[in-house]
């Protein structure tokens, strides 16, 4: 990847930054921020009182996905944009590869962020965390991305510097593994377009979703986040980093081992037992590079310490880097099956995703922020004390949100697994387990409110710092050598090396390995170091993906389950629409407090025919796996019109738009013709979809008729033409199909105290 000129060793070449766009991508860090910390706040009060799901498109289920889209790709995208594009090409010494790149770049991502912001809120969604935003606005996220890639890559091509600092390495590992990540995961076949379905189903699906949606975190909320601290932190502090040899162990163990990690978010699910225990195996060794990337940083303020009292930015910058090394211990100790039991579908999980969110991508940004301000703009900090406001505010916001968090999630977790003395459930019911979080949750929405108020000091100081700025902005202009003018030594003086030239020393040699100097090769040879790169996330990944998906015994066939009926795909994905599984798991675990409250729990060939699965990953209502014949249509109708009437201190929003909203019946032909791309098995609906799908919704408006108005055929008719044709039939039709197709349940082997076997041998 070196230029292939070659001018003479003692020529300089005048050059300068472009950082317009950076400007421009840190103006849209803190507004978008605080456009997704404000939707935040908005459905942490839906969560403590429903009446703020004010109209269906506002509701919590619609808005939770645009929060933590927002908050995800639009703050932490935009701060890792910012922060690449600034110090790469200071880095490097040179200008960024493709001016008209860089902003093709800025306009292109700020316009997926928008089209999310209206696509989401109207029900379009694949309905898989951090990957709803539906086929269209992903093609475009892949189109962007790789303009960026190929900005960033080309600005390495045509650099001054031979060796890349430790933030490219991350910048490199962040952009190539987020790009495999994003295309085979959003693998999928359109129905429409805005519809479309996963190529995967239940087993595989879940797997996939959680490989990519661990390494969202890792590749797109961390590794991008500690290359910015290996830049910022050491010239806020004005002291080198405290570790050559750590940074790299740091590095390459977390870009080998995170890949491997996600499965541990599916401990006790139907997901083969071989593959979360091996996710959580590394998770558990996850721990130590984390905080070797933690020690590296806080050691590199040693002497600066006297600075951290009096430098905002320091100060963000310290705990920052303390809530990573929070957050990686909590992650791999949550990752251990017994923790997990306890901790999965709780607040617990948020409190997690939060102290990483707000203390260590937040507090970076900010700090990022305030250290690029002046030197963007060529003039003083606007405030400095509004600076340190912000610092305490922001943390004692942060503190009061995930302590509350923290205490509501052990409440409910150890609320669902409490049985008396004579071995019954303490809270059969779960809006029990729900009533006593409210004071939690009002706790969350002031203290995220204090941590906006920060976020508004930040845009503040930016706009009067910007607005301060000198009339002059025009571009410094640097000299440096081209990199062919820098020469490699043929010797290395190592003594290690007792002085033979680099071509005759083995490559294995112990001292050569424990110096390091391996290394400092490759950082010259930036194409080698990422094919390096491509093969450690993608040889991780296969060790894993292969054997989820070939072999057949993960997932034993069940006879009983069949497709979806045409109704009754179309009333899921009303579900999906409407958001439901960020409240709703689809997913018994065999523990017996679930099994007890639920029924029978959940096995692997009961979700051959979900795309996407629906397992969930949060329990705000109760699980709906077995939700299928448990009540009548009429209860359904009732609990979805007036929750509160069915379920007193329900604090479920109301979907009494359902009961007016139409079915389109035209739609269903083209989604169940896509399932049956997808190889489910689906017969006569291939021909006559649409009119299957009247056939049933006819069959629930007449028993929801004969429900409302027994005896009473005038009536009747007028209930069954009032719902025969709403979405609120289809979306019955589906809850009530809900773990039916196991007709006689599969007898449970007790293997651990309170732990049934993961897939019996009577399944098959």
């Amino acid at each position: 990847m070196s230029p292939p000129a070659t001018p003479s060793p003692g020529a300089l070449e005048r050059f300068s930054y472009d950082d317009a766009p950076v400007r421009a991508f840190l103006l849209a860090t803190i507004v978008w921020g605080l456009v997704g910390m404000l939707v935040g706040l908005v459905i942490a009060l839906q969560l403590a009182n429903p009446a703020f799901n004010v109209l269906p498109e506002l509701s919590f289920g619609r808005l939770r996905p645009l929060h933590t889209n927002a908050v995800i790709f639009a703050f932490a995208g935009n701060a890792f944009f910012t922060g690449c594009y600034y110090s790469m090409q200071r880095l490097l010494k040179a200008q960024t590869f493709s001016k008209k790149l860089s902003w093709i770049h800025f306009w292109g991502w700020q316009a997926i962020i928008a089209s999310a912001a209206i696509t989401l809120p109207l029900g379009f969604t694949q309905g898989k965390e951090y990957a709803e935003l539906e086929w269209p606005i992903d093609i475009a996220i892949t189109v962007i991305w790789i303009l960026f890639a190929v900005n960033v890559f080309g600005t390495i091509y045509k650099r001054r510097e031979r060796h890349l600092y430790v933030a490219i390495w991350f910048y490199i590992a962040s952009i190539v593994t987020v790009a495999i990540l994003h295309v085979f995961n959003n693998l999928v076949v359109p129905a429409g377009l805005f519809k479309s379905y996963s190529i995967y189903a239940g087993v595989q699906d879940a797997f996939m979703q959680w490989w990519y949606g661990h390494n969202a975190v890792a590749f797109f909320l961390t590794t991008p986040f500690l290359g910015l601290m290996y830049y910022f932190l050491p010239k806020a502090a004005d002291r080198p980093v405290f570790s050559y040899k750590l940074s790299i162990l740091h590095f390459w163990s977390l870009v080998f081992i995170y890949v491997w990690a996600g499965p541990h978010h599916l401990h006790y699910t139907a997901l083969p037992e071989w593959a979360s225990t091996l996710g959580m195996l590394f998770s558990i060794m996850l721990w130590m590079p984390s905080w070797g990337g933690m020690i590296n940083g806080l050691l590199t303020l040693r002497g600066a310490w006297n600075k951290v009292t009096t430098d905002p930015v320091l100060k963000f910058f310290v705990v920052a880097i303390t809530f990573y090394g929070m957050a990686t211990f909590e992650g791999p100790l949550m990752s251990i099956k017994t923790v997990n039991a306890l901790s999965h579908y709780t607040d617990w999980t948020i409190a997690h995703v939060h102290a990483g969110a707000l203390g260590w991508v937040g507090f970076m940004t900010f700090g990022m922020a305030y250290w690029l301000m002046p030197r963007l703009f060529r003039t003083e900090l606007w405030s400095t004390r509004l600076a340190n406001a912000h610092f305490w505010i922001g943390t004692f916001g942060i503190l009061l949100y995930i302590i509350a968090i923290y205490g509501a999630g052990l409440t409910q977790g150890l609320m669902w697994r409490a049985f008396d003395s004579t071995g019954r459930l303490v809270y059969p019911d779960f809006v029990e387990t729900v009533t006593p979080l409210m004071p939690f949750y009002w706790a969350r929405a002031i203290g995220g409110s204090l941590y906006i108020v920060g976020a508004v000091l930040c845009l503040a100081n930016l706009v009067m710092t910007w607005r301060s700025a000198p009339p002059d902005q025009s571009p410094e202009v640097f000299e440096a050598p081209p990199m062919a003018a820098l020469v490699i030594p043929a010797e290395n003086p190592s003594p290690f090396r007792k002085g033979r030239p680099a071509s005759t020393e083995p490559f294995f040699n112990l001292g050569r390995f424990a110096e390091a100097s391996w290394h400092r090769v490759w950082e010259a040879l930036p194409g080698r170091f990422t094919v390096f790169v491509v093969i450690a996330v993608v040889v991780a990944s296969l060790f894993e993906i292969i054997p989820t998906f070939l072999i057949k015994s993960n997932v034993p066939t069940i006879t009983t389950v069949k497709p979806y009926t045409p109704l009754e795909l179309y009333g899921r994905d009303i579900y999906l629409a409407e958001g439901c599984y960020n409240c709703h798991s689809q997913m018994v675990r065999p523990l017996i407090s679930e099994t007890e409250r639920y029924g029978e729990y959940s096995k692997p060939g009961e979700f051959v025919y979900d795309h996407p699965f629906q397992w969930g990953s949060r329990r705000i209502g109760p699980d709906l796996h077995r939700v299928g014949g448990k009540y009548s249509d009429l209860w359904h109708l009732e609990h979805l019109e007036a929750p509160a009437k069915v379920t007193p201190d329900s604090i479920m929003p109301i979907y009494k738009h359902l009961s007016t909203q139409r079915v389109d019946f035209e739609v269903i032909q083209a989604r169940v013709d896509a399932m049956a791309m997808l190889g489910v098995p689906y017969g006569e609906a291939i021909k006559r979809a649409p009119e299957m799908a009247r056939e049933q919704a006819d069959l629930v408006a007449r028993g929801l008729a004969g429900e409302i108005a027994p005896g009473d055929a005038t009536r009747g008719e007028v209930i069954f033409e009032r719902y025969r044709d709403k979405d609120v039939v289809a979306l019955i039709a589906y809850l009530q199909r809900l773990g039916t197709d196991i007709s006689k349940p599969v007898p449970t082997q007790t293997t651990t105290p309170g732990v049934h076997e993961s897939t019996p041998r009577s399944e098959k």
